[in-house]
C-alpha cells in the first residue's frame, strides 16, 4: 500500500467510528515521523468558548494511535493498536482550532518496536503529542503508551 493509501485508509478509519466522525477530525499532514491531526473548534467548544479539555486529549490519542498504526501497516504487518495509559497536561486554553502533532518519544526507535513486534507478536511504544495555540506556545500536551497486538 502507497503512503497515500495509507493515509486515505487512516482518514476513512477515524471516519468509521461514529464519535470520531462528530469531531470532523481530518488529517493535516505526515512527514514520516509526525503525524498531524486537525478539527475545526466550532465542534470542541466548552461553557467558556475554548476547545473542550476531552477534544484536545482525544485528538491528541487519535493522532498517537495513528502514527503507531500507520508505522505498524508501513513495516508490513498487521496488529492492533492500543492505548495503555496517558498523562495530561493542559497548559493554556485554546480559542482557535484544534491541531494535534505526535511523534515517538525522544527515547524510542521504531526499529527496536518493529523487531519486537515481529518476534514476540507484541511492543509497546511511548508517543509524545502536543496542541499548539496559535502564537507558538503549547495548549496541552501528552505522553502516552501504546501496545501493538499481531493479529493473528
Amino acid at each position: 500500500m502507497t503512503l497515500d493509501e495509507s493515509l486515505q485508509a487512516l482518514a476513512a478509519h477515524y471516519q468509521a467510528m461514529p464519535p470520531v466522525a462528530a469531531m470532523h477530525v481530518r488529517v493535516a499532514g505526515y512527514d514520516g515521523e509526525r503525524l498531524r491531526l486537525h478539527a475545526p473548534l466550532a465542534r470542541h467548544l466548552n461553557d467558556k468558548g475554548c476547545a473542550f479539555g476531552g477534544s484536545l486529549v482525544s485528538l491528541m490519542t487519535l493522532s498517537a494511535w495513528g502514527l503507531v498504526s500507520l508505522r505498524v501497516q508501513q513495516a508490513g504487518l498487521q496488529a492492533d493498536v492500543y492505548v495503555a495509559d496517558t498523562e495530561v497536561r493542559y497548559l493554556a486554553p485554546l480559542f482557535a482550532d484544534l491541531e494535534a502533532e505526535s511523534q515517538l518519544a525522544p527515547e524510542g526507535s521504531w526499529d527496536d518496536f518493529t523487531a519486537t513486534l515481529r518476534a514476540r507478536g507484541r511492543a509497546r511504544a511511548t508517543l509524545v503529542a502536543r496542541v499548539p495555540l496559535p502564537d507558538g506556545g503549547i495548549a496541552t500536551t501528552a505522553r502516552a503508551r501504546y501496545v501493538a497486538i499481531a493479529k493473528r
